[in-house]
């Protein structure tokens, strides 16, 4: 059933979108969001940010790696450094990302033109995904001049889901990428790089999915439903 909703959310979408690029994309995602885990096509996905205010930060990073069948796909993990306007000032301190390094980078349009190649077709996997997400729509509608409604299985969302059925309150920090991580026994990954953040949510999910039971059974409707 939700598969269903969700597959008629994006026909709509697509319907009234002005735009080939974000039709295109509504259109694609169609097939995936009536699959069983074990056989969807994702797309790992963080992004590192001259701070937490979509409209008054940069994006400075993109990282990206494929799931597939249940199987991440580090032979084809990418990353993308962009160039920004002014500094990335304080924020350094946090990502480590310096602004020499962002000369070599590319330009906001390129790397959205290669994140909507690379996710066609393919269903985001984000940690607190409203953040990366809010960035991205904010950086597509700038670039194609449309706004998009992106879509995301949510891995915080998911174990916040979890945990809260068998307790009340949640400690600060317990959804945090590496502490959601440790309940499961991964290992720990130094944090905010984008690459590496990606593929430490990807194995996170893989991680969840298999401990709700039969990923056979367990369908992409059911993940993105997870609020």
């Amino acid at each position: 059933m939700m598969g269903f909703v969700l597959r008629s959310q994006l026909c709509w979408r697509a319907f009234v979108s002005r735009s080939d690029v974000t039709k295109q994309y509504y259109r694609s995602q169609m097939p995936a969001v009536s699959q069983v885990f074990s056989e969807a096509s994702l797309m790992a996905v963080d992004l590192e940010m001259t701070g937490l205010d979509t409209h008054s930060d940069q994006i400075l990073s993109i990282g990206l790696i494929p799931i597939e069948k249940g199987l991440l796909q580090l032979n084809r993990a990418e990353q993308r450094l962009i160039q920004i306007n002014g500094s990335v000032g304080h924020s350094a301190t946090i990502h480590g990302i310096v602004d020499h390094q962002l000369q070599a980078g590319v330009s906001l349009d390129s790397a959205i033109e290669w994140f909507m190649e690379r996710t066609r077709g393919k269903l985001l996997v984000a940690h607190h995904s409203p953040l990366d997400l809010g960035f991205l729509q904010v950086a597509i509608k700038q670039v194609t001049g449309e706004s998009i409604k992106l879509l995301a299985i949510d891995t915080l969302a998911i174990e916040r889901k979890r945990l809260l059925r068998k307790q009340d309150v949640l400690k600060e920090g317990t959804l945090r990428l590496g502490a959601c991580r440790a309940r499961y026994g991964l290992p720990v990954y130094a944090a905010h790089n984008a690459l590496v953040d990606a593929l430490a949510c990807g194995e996170l999910l893989l991680a969840q999915a298999s401990a709700m039971g039969d990923t056979q059974k367990l369908t992409i409707g059911e993940l993105l439903s997870v609020k």
